[in-house]
């Protein structure tokens, strides 16, 4: 669904709703070969597309959160000093009762996690560069995270720039596409469901071929006996208990499993090799140099 199909929001003219009009979004042909949107598997999901400045988000409407996120990172003009926003707002194209706000993160130990990662659409001349920025300050971009800083998040959000750094430098571009897994499962908090595990899924060019990595960030609480009677003894209204940030480079094809959605041809270029044991096919990382990168 497009959100120019929506009525306006409460309180809101069409005026406010064209402040956003004029993004471009994510380019699905912007690696050379076509690296499509991920979209859900199955029509009944209901999203919308809302493009930004390099990136676009697949809204679910009913989790209040994305389904999926891509952007475009060109790594040759990545505009590192632009200086954070850390101002959080709605999306005019939306109702705010769609989206999770500020009341989902207030008085509490969860951060709103970044989706499209701040940096990785700052790129460009300045001007678009800095709007690339505060669009990634929309909560339609954001999820609720555990508040810790270990070094599985440190991991996390450092991939692209492996990934870079890695890259041919005529060849320092990736298609980023990330998201919650949703799950029917996942634990209710003040109007929302709290997502368990994320995903990443880069694409980029490797000897002028397609390739592709994938990775999940679990933030799923170690069931311990004493993590099951902390959660038994939880504050009432209190977050659901989230443990340390632990970081996998997967399949492809096991994240277009878990959760649902469609990613073109990226599960038949994937770095991991195809033949894997069951007790190795989700590779625990513990540093860059853990990762994956060629077949």
């Amino acid at each position: 669904m497009n959100p120019s199909d929506l009525p306006p929001p409460p309180g809101a003219g069409g005026a406010r709703r064209d402040l956003l009009a004029d993004r471009a979004g994510y380019d699905e042909g912007f690696l050379g070969p076509v690296v499509p949107l991920p979209l859900p598997a199955r029509e009944a999901v209901g999203t919308m597309i809302l493009p930004y400045t390099h990136f676009t988000v697949v809204f679910r409407p009913d989790r209040r959160l994305a389904a999926a996120t891509a952007v475009c990172v060109e790594g040759r003009e990545l505009l590192e000093d632009v200086p954070r926003d850390d101002v959080w707002v709605f999306d005019p194209r939306l109702p705010e009762e769609l989206q999770a706000g500020d009341e989902i993160y207030r008085n509490n130990s969860l951060d709103r996690g970044h989706l499209v990662r701040r940096l990785d659409p700052v790129w460009g001349p300045t001007a678009v560069a800095v709007r690339a920025n505060r669009d990634t300050f929309h909560f339609t971009n954001a999820a609720p995270q555990a508040d810790v800083f270990n070094q599985g998040r440190q991991l996390w959000q450092g991939v692209e720039n492996h990934l870079l750094d890695h890259a041919a430098v005529f060849d320092r571009r990736l298609a980023v596409l990330t998201g919650p897994v949703l799950h029917d499962s996942d634990p209710p908090y003040r109007g929302i469901q709290v997502p368990m595990r994320f995903w990443k899924v880069a694409a980029f060019l490797q000897d002028g071929v397609l390739a592709a990595a994938a990775y999940v960030l679990d933030q799923s609480p170690d069931l311990s006996r004493d993590a099951e009677r902390a959660l038994l003894g939880a504050t009432p209204g209190a977050p659901p208990p989230l443990g340390p940030f632990r970081t996998y480079q997967v399949p492809v094809s096991d994240v277009a499993e878990i959760t649902e959605l469609e990613f073109g041809p990226l599960p038949d270029v994937d770095v991991m090799p195809p033949a894997r044991a069951p007790e190795e096919r989700w590779r625990r990382l513990e540093s860059y140099e853990d990762m994956v990168l060629h077949p």
